[in-house]
């Protein structure tokens, strides 16, 4: 009873953990502009629209987090074999992962910039300059929270994989929760608010990104103010889940039917969200239907 009551808390320390990192991560990446809505910002300045994008992605964001969770998660276990003091070893190999991390950053953002030279894109250093900090930052804290996360499960829940490939496993599945949940409210509803809502992108409009704010020029940390209230959380809240539906089904059901019941569990809960994503579908198609243009007022 006690182990179960433990691995509980664990379970919930882990998905509170997990929640954290899920919006912090999808902050860092919408800030940084890396994921799939990227290519319209790699795009814009071929067609004529410059910006002042903090246009940084070298990979997608599950390769790019799994490395950097697996170095984090790496160094970490290095340093508690010598160190014996987790908490030091955790922020000791995030720290490393986040200077890997602001160097990938400036040298995409330079590399990539560079070959837009020809269409007149400029490299601005006083983005370099201001966003960096601001990535590595939001990135320090996803790595820090998934790296303890995987610590939790290691030490506590007696996880089989050592804590590397804990780091590298989990932070695949945070870049993949960020970049499918996050991804949306970043590219559809933040680089393109000049479309009306609900009629899509159309091909004539590739690269016409929204490029000025409220006040000048739009750059990333304008997009950051808006995806932290929408996209982090929800972000935050699918990571979240992931883990702590993962987790609970591993502690409750692990030892039942043979260690099959925590299989069936998952199988279950595949279903159940299934059902529930079919439903909201349609009820959604139903409800709005296609796109259509609003009929102008007779005068």
């Amino acid at each position: 009873m006690e182990t179960i009551v433990l691995g509980i808390g664990i379970t919930a320390l882990a998905g509170a953990l997990a929640t954290v990192a899920g919006a912090a991560e999808d902050t860092e990446s919408d800030i940084g502009s890396q994921g799939d809505p990227n290519s319209q910002v790699q795009l814009a300045p071929q067609m004529g629209y410059i910006h002042r994008i903090f246009n940084k992605a070298v990979s997608g964001e599950p390769p790019a987090y799994g490395l950097w969770c697996a170095l984090g998660a790496g160094v970490a276990f290095a340093f508690l074999q010598i160190l014996h003091n987790p908490a030091l070893a955790i922020i000791l190999g995030s720290i490393v992962a986040v200077f890997v991390q602001g160097v990938y950053c400036v040298t995409a953002y330079l590399g990539r910039t560079a070959s837009l030279a020809k269409f007149e894109q400029p490299v601005y250093i006083d983005v370099v300059k201001s966003l960096t900090p601001v990535t590595m930052a939001h990135a320090f804290v996803a790595i820090f929270c998934t790296v303890t996360m995987c610590y939790l499960m290691a030490e506590f829940l007696h996880h089989p994989f050592a804590l590397p490939l804990l780091g590298l496993v989990w932070g695949i599945a945070l870049g993949a929760a960020g970049s499918a949940t996050g991804n949306p409210f970043y590219g559809k509803e933040r680089q393109y608010q000049n479309q009306n809502f609900g009629a899509g992108v159309p091909i004539s409009a590739s690269g016409n990104i929204v490029r000025y704010a409220e006040a000048g020029q739009r750059s990333s940390l304008d997009n950051g103010w808006f995806t932290t209230k929408f996209a982090g959380p929800a972000s935050g809240i699918c990571f979240g889940l992931i883990v702590f539906l993962e987790l609970w089904r591993t502690v409750l059901f692990e030892h039942e039917l043979g260690q099959w019941g925590a299989v069936i569990i998952g199988f279950v809960l595949i279903v159940i969200f299934a059902i529930i994503d079919l439903w909201v579908e349609k009820w959604s198609r139903t409800t709005y239907g296609p796109y259509e243009k609003a009929e102008e007022a007779s005068s």
